[in-house]
C-alpha cells in the first residue's frame, strides 16, 4: 500500500458516516410493523413531498434555461465581437505585408 494513502484515509474517515447520514433518503420511510392505513398516510405523504420536491425542481430548470440561455446569447456577442477583431487585424496585417513588400521595392530600387 502507498505510503501517502494511509494519512489519507484516516483524514477521511470521520467524514464517512455524515456523508453516509446525508445520503440517505430525506423522505418519510416505511416502518414494517405499522398497520394499512398508517402505510397509507406514509404513502400519501411520501407522494406529496415528491410532488413538491418536482416542482421545485421544474422551476430551478427553468432558472438554469434563463441562465444557460443569457450565457449563450453572451457569447454569441463575444464571438462576433471577436470575429470582427480577427478580420480586422487579417486586414491591417496584410496592409503591413504590402507596406514592407513596397519598402523593399523601393530599397531594391534605390540600390
Amino acid at each position: 500500500m502507498a505510503v501517502w494513502l494511509i494519512p489519507a484515509v484516516k483524514a477521511i474517515l470521520p467524514f464517512i458516516s455524515p456523508i453516509i447520514s446525508s445520503a440517505l433518503p430525506v423522505f418519510t420511510t416505511r416502518k414494517s410493523d405499522e398497520a394499512a392505513a398508517a402505510q397509507n398516510s406514509v404513502l400519501q405523504q411520501q407522494i406529496t413531498e415528491l410532488q413538491s420536491a418536482a416542482s421545485q425542481n421544474a422551476l430551478h430548470v427553468k432558472e438554469l434555461a434563463e441562465q444557460l440561455r443569457k450565457t449563450v446569447t453572451a457569447l454569441e456577442q463575444a464571438a462576433a465581437i471577436a470575429e470582427s477583431r480577427f478580420r480586422r487585424m487579417a486586414v491591417l496585417c496584410g496592409v503591413a505585408v504590402a507596406l514592407a513588400l513596397l519598402a523593399m521595392g523601393v530599397s531594391l530600387f534605390a540600390l
